[in-house]
């Protein structure tokens, strides 16, 4: 798991004696904080929210989407809402249908997000039958809300742009390519992955 300080700790520690550019990153900047999504339907459903928009924006659509069915969200209410009562409550047609998509999935109990598969790639194909959760957000919800150890986002933008920069490529790595590398660091990929966003950050701050 990589849930907690320690966790992640141990993980980092283990990824700076495989790879000598961790090892530095963890030298300058020091060990990754945690951190850690709640389980469950309403996670998901923020990340719907979010998508494609600003932080800012997406606070602001969550704050509506709250107001007007609790909160945490009622997903039956959700169910029965229609696209004018959800556009009310700041979600476009495009989300109100993978709101709903979610809220059916987990309703009629076709997908039980306490006990989701063991097995990471299976986990992430029951995810991906909810509309507009793709892999990455798959991963990223095995990742922070799930604390899974080798649960590794390699479509991430940063994370490719970082570890590219940390182990010296030419270029950006593609999500193939990154997940090829990434064979090296398993069962520990998740904090590969904590480890590229606290440098990237780090490195953004900077600048």
């Amino acid at each position: 798991m990589v849930r907690t300080a320690a966790s992640i700790r141990a993980a980092v520690d283990e990824l700076a004696r495989r790879e000598r550019a961790f090892a530095g990153v963890v030298e300058r900047l020091g060990h990754p904080e945690p951190r850690v999504s709640e389980t469950g339907a309403q996670t998901l459903l923020r990340t719907i929210v979010g998508q494609q928009v600003s932080v800012a924006a997406a606070r602001s659509m969550w704050g509506k989407l709250t107001a007007r069915y609790g909160d945490p969200v009622d997903l039956a209410a959700l169910i029965d809402a229609d696209d004018t009562d959800l556009r009310e409550a700041g979600l476009s047609r495009q989300k109100a249908g993978y709101a709903r998509s979610l809220a059916g999935l987990v309703r009629s109990g076709e997908l039980d997000l306490a006990e989701l598969p063991a097995d990471d790639e299976e986990a992430i194909a029951h995810l991906t039958r909810i509309k507009g959760i793709g892999r990455w957000s798959a991963e990223i919800y095995l990742l922070f809300a799930e604390g899974r150890p080798d649960a590794f986002p390699a479509g991430d933008l940063a994370v490719q742009i970082e570890l590219g920069r940390l182990l010296g490529l030419a270029e950006r790595p593609s999500e193939q390519a990154m997940r090829e590398r990434a064979e090296a660091w398993r069962p520990h990929r998740g904090a590969a992955a904590i480890l590229a966003w606290h440098s990237y950050n780090s490195v953004g701050t900077a600048l």
